[in-house]
């Protein structure tokens, strides 16, 4: 095997498509191009065009191929592959690329269809869970009396294609933990799905003299956004607190009717979908992020909430306390219960200076767990079939976990120094994509080398961070 990889990606959801199986994907594939690999992706059509396509995702060239694909009538933004004929489509594919490895993103169709026609191949095979049967069984046309009793199935046949593959990931251990337990597999990797925080870099403090409690993913029932809207109603002594939602879904009329009859209306502000340019600046001018859901795997809008320096509330359910330290970066509230999250929403909104400053530097504190470069750099020894026996992402390290309180002082120092240099990265990125104008390669290699300068000074404060973690474990044993 070359030094060059040559990766196909099996994805049942890939850009545009905004969900976090989407986005992993997408950042992925970027990080492996960047890296001088070559990444062909497998995915179903956004619209009525179909084929084989160049298409730029994360800042790079994909060669994509699109499956013919048709929308779920019961589900506003979902759509499901044609099976008629996708097992021969993937075939040539795999034919015409010989791939090094195959990286099914979901077992739920495409990745089946792409383990059927990898049938007698020599690539690797590697999936990453991120499906929970919660997400969709509400969008079957199964009565509700059979919810449960499916999704025990569906668990089920995920472990009985799993196991076919060489290795199996989800995002978080607590991820891992259920796939094992559900779909009795073992063995399962738990590689943090990874973001690069100099995206979201800022300089702008967290206020909340003009409150505004940001949620940023589908409008769907698991994402119990209802009960966001619930708890800003309960909170009456504080009519200046704004409501932003980014996404679409099958529940926005339902959502836009509730916030209406809990006399919010003129507070909430539904957004739709928003771009990837557009993205820092929401997380920017809000005072909290909020993630409500009941079935996160992981939530890659709350690691991006964590790398704008923001406070996060979510849900004590599933893999978000990963994310959301109590007391540290923010709160997590009883599922389902909106008045234990306006209970935490008014510990946020009347912090004073002080308190915001530490929730937000330790959301920077703990995102540095989940760099992207190691996620990248962990996958391609998986696609090679070698590094660690168990690798993981340093969101598995027991110093991940300790309480933080208030970061020493010299990590405060090298986390503001970092903020300074990420945000003129980011900056510098953004006038290079503007001034690009056709020139793609030219832009990428800048870009590419303005990134590299900030892995370096990022590397330099994660040993640092990781270090004053290790000195304050020390102390507590």
């Amino acid at each position: 095997m070359s030094d060059r990889l040559k990766i196909v990606m099996a994805c049942d959801t890939f850009a545009p498509d905004i969900n976090g199986a989407a986005r992993f994907g997408e950042r992925l594939a970027g990080g492996l191009v960047r890296d001088g690999h070559d990444v062909h992706i497998i995915a179903p059509s956004f619209d009525k065009t179909h084929g084989l396509r160049i298409e730029e995702h994360d800042g790079v060239e994909l060669t994509v191929l699109r499956l013919k694909s048709y929308k779920m009538p019961q589900h506003k933004s979902l759509r499901m592959p044609t099976p008629f004929g996708m097992t021969g489509k993937i075939k040539k594919v795999l034919r015409n690329v010989n791939p090094d490895a195959i990286h099914v993103q979901s077992h739920m169709m495409v990745g089946r269809f792409a383990l059927r026609a990898a049938k007698g191949s020599k690539a690797k095979l590697i999936a990453t869970n991120h499906v929970m049967p919660e997400n969709v069984i509400k969008y079957s046309l199964l009565p509700k009396f059979l919810h449960k009793s499916a999704m025990r199935i569906i668990w089920l046949d995920a472990g009985r294609l799993l196991r076919k593959m060489d290795v199996v990931t989800t995002p978080t251990r607590r991820a891992a933990d259920l796939l094992e337990s559900a779909s009795k597999l073992e063995g399962v990797l738990a590689i943090s799905c990874g973001i690069d925080a100099s995206r979201f870099a800022n300089q702008t403090p967290t206020q909340n003299q003009k409150p505004v409690a940001l949620f940023l993913g589908r409008l769907d029932d698991e994402k119990r956004i209802n009960v966001l809207l619930e708890a800003v109603a309960i909170l009456s002594d504080h009519p200046d607190l704004v409501v932003e939602l980014v996404g679409d879904g099958s529940e926005r009329e339902n959502l836009e009717n509730l916030a209406n009859s809990l006399g919010i209306g003129n507070r909430v502000k539904f957004l739709g979908h928003v771009t990837d340019a557009e993205l820092p600046s929401i997380y920017e001018r809000s005072t909290v992020f909020v993630m409500p859901s009941i079935a996160e795997l992981q939530s890659i809008a709350t690691m991006e909430a964590m790398a704008s320096g923001r406070p996060v509330i979510g849900a004590d359910a599933m893999a978000l306390p990963h994310l959301v330290h109590d007391g540290d970066n923010g709160y997590l509230f009883r599922p389902n219960d909106a008045n234990d999250l306006a209970a935490k929403l008014r510990l946020v909104l009347e912090a004073d200076d002080a308190e915001l400053l530490r929730l937000s530097e330790n959301s920077l504190h703990l995102i540095q767990a989940h760099d992207i470069d190691r996620t990248v750099s962990i996958f391609q020894n998986l696609y090679r079939g070698e590094g660690e026996p168990q690798p993981t992402t340093l969101d598995n390290e027991p110093s991940y976990f300790l309480p933080i309180g208030k970061l020493p002082e010299s990590v405060r120092t090298r986390l503001q120094e970092w903020r300074a240099d990420a945000l003129a990265l980011r900056r510098r990125a953004e006038g290079i994509r503007q001034g690009a104008r056709g020139r793609f390669g030219e832009a990428r290699e800048r870009l590419d080398e303005a990134r590299a300068e900030a892995r370096e000074q990022f590397n330099e404060i994660k040993s640092e961070v990781t270090e004053a973690a290790k000195k304050l474990r020390r102390k507590k044993d």
